[in-house]
């Protein structure tokens, strides 16, 4: 299974298609907020199984704020956040997981890419496809592939 990972598009599309262009064929597309209204577009653009909840940009959104799903057979909590203090520290959320038994945590806010794996969960944010903060400022995603042993493999990835 393949696994296309993006956060803060904030209503730009431009990133989002380059990140389905170079992704190829995926199974599952995560986005962790921010999209301003992108919620059609992202509709229209990709055909598969979408999870996808609201940042604290996207003003009268119906997006739920979390989720929590399966991937094979680990579980998945997806939130975008702010609401975990992830900008001053990843502890909160890495809590949060813990209590949910999550075996992976996602989020964004930050627009800077985050991977960690610590006391058996990995927590991850993918970065922003549209307004980078990170050093080199270049949009960015994550592929996740889980592979038929079940073992998870991610990618991050820049644009040029």
């Amino acid at each position: 299974m393949r696994v296309l990972i993006v956060s803060d598009t904030h209503g730009r599309h431009r990133g989002l298609d380059r990140a389905l262009q170079e992704a190829g064929d995926i199974d599952m597309l995560i986005h962790l907020g921010d999209v301003e209204g992108g919620e059609e577009y992202i509709d229209a653009a990709v055909d598969c199984e979408k999870h996808i909840v609201r940042g604290n940009n996207d003003f009268f959104s119906d997006l739920p704020r979390e989720e929590e799903f399966c991937i094979g057979t680990y579980k998945v909590f997806i939130t975008h956040g702010h609401a975990y203090y992830v900008s001053l520290d990843p502890e909160y959320i890495r809590e949060e997981g813990k209590a949910r038994k999550a075996d992976i945590v996602m989020f964004g806010h930050t627009h800077r890419p985050y991977f960690e794996e610590k006391d058996g969960i990995i927590i991850l944010n993918p970065g922003s496809l549209s307004f980078p903060r990170q050093e080199g400022r270049k949009g960015s995603y994550m592929i996740m592939e889980l592979n038929e042993d079940k073992s998870l493999h991610f990618q991050q990835k820049y644009l040029d």
